[in-house]
C-alpha cells in the first residue's frame, strides 16, 4: 500500500483521542467517554488541516483549550494534553495537576520529551502531591504539519535564515540541524519506514543525512522500537527512498511567480494551513477551507488562472442545466434557482429531485466559493501585472535572456515593491553572466521604485562568489572556500551546485529531474556524487554503492531544507503520476513560504552582511 502521511497521522491523533486505546472499526474515537482536550498554539496547526472542530465531538472530546488561556476546574473528566516537550509547556501541566483541574491526566507530547522534563514533570507532581492523577505519559512523534496526502511541513520558522547566517557559530548550526532531524524522525516513525537517504555532498542537506541516519540507527538498536512492526514484513527493495535538498540547490523556485491555481492562491491570498480569507462582495472578509473534500480544488489546482476560470464557468453552466432539468421534470419554473419549493408533479420525479437537493446545493456552494477565490485573484493579477511577471520568468529560465527594454519597462511598470524585487533577482539568477553596467541599471531602476535593493545585493553577493570559485586556479579556489565558509557559516558547495542547476534548458525543475534520476536508480553523472546512507546497513558498509540502495524505488521522500513552496510540490507529484506504473511521492519542507515572505530571508542576510540600500518604507 502506498504511504499515506495524512491517514497515518489522523490514525495516531484518533488513537489519542481515543486515550490511546485502539480505536474502533469506524475510526473515531469512543465518544461514551466525555473529555477535554488541551493543546498548544503548535499542536494546534497539526491539528487544524486533519481534524475539524465538529469531528471532535464524534471522538468524544466536548471541550477543548489553549494550554496558556486560564482554564476553571471540570470534575469527573479525563484530560487529554497534546503539546510540545517545552520547560514551559511542563510547568503548566505541574500547576493544572496541582490544581487538580480535571479528573486525570493523559499526556502526549509531539515528540520525544526529553528526560530531564519528565524528572521535572514527575517531581513537580509528587511535590504538589498530584501523581497519581497523571495516568499516562506518551510520546507521540507527530511533531510536523500534514497538508494533504502527500506533503507535510515541520513549520520551522526562517529556517533558511538561520542557516545562512553569517553571524552563526557551530553550536547553532548543529541546533538546527538537531531541530530538522527530530522532525523527520517523527515523519518516518509515523510511516513506520527506514528509508534509504540520499542527499548533494557538503552543506545542511549532509548534515541533515548524516545526523538522521545515526539518530535511526541507535533507535534500531533497541528490541522494542517504533519501526519493528513494519521491518519484519518490508524486504529491503520495497523501502522508500529519503532525497534530502537545501534551499540553494534551486533558489529560482522560492522567488519566481508561478501563474497556476494553487501556487498562485498561496502567494497572493496567503493560503495557510489550508484557509484563506478573501474579501466577500458585500465588503466583509469570507474564510475558506481548500482541501481533499474539495472535488473542484483536487480536480483543477495544478491549472493556470485562464482555464480555472473557464472551468469555474463550465461548472456553473453544468448546475443550471441541471437545475431547470430538475425543474422541468417536476412542473416547476425553469430557469429559477433551485431551492425545493416549487415542487410539483408525479411521486417519482419528486422523490428524484428531493434527493438530488443535497448533492445540488453542495455544488452550488463549491462554485460560489472558487467564484470569490477567483474574482479577489483576477483582482491581484490585474492590479499586480502578475501574468506578464510569470511569463517573462518563466521566459528568463528557459531561455536565460530577455529584452533590456522588457526588463526596464517591468521594474517601472505595475506590481508591488516585493514583484519589482522579486523579478530583478529572477533575471540576476538566470542570466549567466551580467555585465556590471546591466546590474547598476536594475539597481537603479529598483531605487527609482523605492525597492529595498538588500536581498537583491545578497543574491548578487553569492553569485559572485560562484563566478569566482569557478574560475579561479586551486590555489586561489582554497582561499575563497576558506573565506566564503566564513562568510556563509557553511560549506559553499550546495550554493555553487544552485547556480548551475538554476541555468539548465530544460523546462522541468532541477529538483524533479534530480528526484527522477535517484528514483531510477540508472548511472547519470547528475547523481553519481550523491551520498548513500542506509540505517539497517552495518555501519562499515553504509555509503557503499550496494545495488539494492541504487533502485529502482516506486516511492519516495523528498525534504527541502530552508523551505518549500507549492510550484515544487506540484511539479513533483506531475512527475509521480507521468511514470508508468504510477509512482508515490511525498514531499517535505522545514516550512512552506510564498515567494515575498523567503525574499525577506535573503533581505535579512544581506542586512546582516552589510549589503545593500535600506530604503525608508513609509508607515502603514
Amino acid at each position: 500500500m502506498a504511504l499515506n502521511l495524512r491517514q497515518k497521522q489522523t490514525e495516531c491523533i484518533t488513537r489519542m483521542l481515543n486515550l490511546n486505546q485502539p480505536v474502533n472499526a469506524g475510526a473515531t474515537a469512543n465518544e461514551e467517554v466525555y473529555k477535554i482536550l488541551i493543546y498548544d498554539r503548535f499542536c494546534q496547526d497539526i491539528l487544524s488541516p486533519l481534524i475539524h472542530v465538529k469531528d471532535l465531538r464524534k471522538h468524544g472530546v466536548t471541550l477543548y483549550f489553549l494550554i496558556d488561556k486560564d482554564r476553571k476546574p471540570v470534575h469527573d473528566v479525563p484530560a487529554v494534553y497534546f503539546v510540545q516537550p517545552t520547560h514551559l509547556n511542563v510547568q503548566r501541566i505541574v500547576a493544572d495537576a496541582s490544581k487538580s483541574l480535571y479528573d486525570s491526566f493523559h499526556l502526549n507530547f509531539s515528540s520525544s520529551i526529553p528526560r530531564p522534563l519528565l524528572e521535572d514533570l514527575a517531581s513537580g507532581t509528587i511535590n504538589s502531591d498530584s501523581i497519581e492523577r497523571i495516568s499516562k505519559v506518551h510520546d507521540q512523534y507527530l511533531e510536523f504539519v500534514t497538508l494533504e496526502d502527500n506533503l507535510f511541513s515541520l513549520a520551522y520558522k526562517n529556517c533558511y535564515l538561520q542557516l545562512n547566517d553569517p553571524s552563526a557559530g557551530d553550536k547553532e548550526i548543529e541546533e538546527i540541524i538537531e531541530k530538522i532531524v527530530s522532525g523527520l524522525f517523527c515523519v518516518l516513525a509515523t510511516l513506520a519506514v527506514v528509508p534509504i537517504i540520499r542527499c548533494p555532498r557538503g552543506g545542511p542537506a549532509e548534515m541533515v543525512a548524516s545526523l538522521l541516519d545515526q539518530r535511526l540507527r541507535d533507535h534500531l538498536l533497541a528490541k522494542n522500537n517504533l519501526f519493528s512492526e513494519a521491518g519484519n514484513f518490508t524486504s529491503s527493495f520495497q523501502r522508500p527512498i529519503l532525497c534530502l535538498f537545501d534551499r540553494n540547490f534551486e533558489l529560482s523556485v522560492a522567488i519566481q511567480h508561478d501563474f497556476r491555481y494553487r501556487p498562485l492562491v498561496h502567494d497572493v491570498l496567503g493560503l495557510r494551513l489550508n484557509r484563506l480569507s478573501v474579501q466577500g462582495e458585500k465588503g466583509g472578509m469570507k474564510s475558506f477551507e481548500l482541501d481533499r473534500s474539495d472535488p473542484f480544488w483536487v480536480a483543477n489546482w495544478s491549472l493556470e488562472f485562464p482555464e480555472v476560470a473557464l472551468e469555474i464557468e463550465a461548472q456553473l453552466n453544468k448546475y443550471k442545466k441541471d437545475v431547470e432539468e430538475v425543474n422541468k421534470r417536476t412542473g416547476g419554473n425553469s430557469g429559477a434557482e433551485f431551492d425545493g419549493t416549487d415542487l410539483v408533479g408525479n411521486t417519482k420525479h419528486l422523490m428524484n429531485a428531493v434527493n438530488s437537493l443535497p448533492e445540488l446545493t453542495e455544488r452550488k456552494q463549491v462554485i460560489d466559493k472558487h467564484t470569490n477565490i477567483a474574482t479577489a485573484l483576477l483582482g491581484e493579477i490585474k492590479e499586480r501585472s502578475l501574468d506578464s511577471y510569470a511569463k517573462k520568468e518563466n521566459d528568463m529560465m528557459v531561455r536565460g535572456v530577455i529584452d533590456r527594454s522588457e526588463l526596464i519597462g517591468a521594474l517601472k511598470g505595475k506590481g508591488t515593491k516585493v514583484d519589482k524585487l522579486r523579478f530583478a533577482i529572477m533575471y540576476l539568477i538566470s542570466t549567466e553572466s551580467l555585465p556590471q553596467s546591466e546590474v547598476e541599471m536594475i539597481e537603479t531602476a529598483l531605487r527609482e521604485s523605492e525597492v529595498d535593493t538588500t536581498a537583491f545585493q545578497y543574491v548578487k553577493k553569492i553569485k559572485s562568489l560562484n563566478v569566482s570559485l569557478a574560475s579561479a586556479n586551486s590555489a586561489s579556489r582554497s582561499n575563497i572556500v576558506d573565506w566564503a565558509e566564513k562568510l556563509y557559516g557553511q560549506s559553499i558547495s550546495a550554493v555553487t551546485a544552485g547556480v548551475k542547476n538554476l541555468l539548465s534548458s530544460d523546462h522541468q525543475l532541477a529538483l524533479s529531474r534530480t528526484v527522477e534520476a535517484l528514483m531510477e536508480g540508472k548511472p547519470n553523472p547528475e547523481i553519481d556524487s550523491y551520498i548513500i546512507f542506509d540505517p539497517r546497513a552495518p555501519k562499515s558498509s553504509s555509503g557503499m554503492s550496494s545495488s539494492h540502495l541504487k533502485g529502482p524505488f516506486k516511492e519516495a521522500i523528498v525534504f527541502m531544507i530552508g523551505g518549500g513552496n507549492y510550484v515544487e510540490y506540484g511539479s513533483l507529484q506531475e512527475l509521480a503520476n507521468r511514470q508508468q506504473p504510477v509512482k508515490h511521492v511525498i514531499y517535505g519542507t522545514t516550512e512552506i513560504l510564498t515567494g515575498g515572505q523567503f525574499i525577506e530571508q535573503l533581505a535579512l542576510l544581506g542586512q546582516k552582511m552589510g549589503l545593500g540600500t535600506s530604503v525608508a518604507t513609509p508607515a502603514h
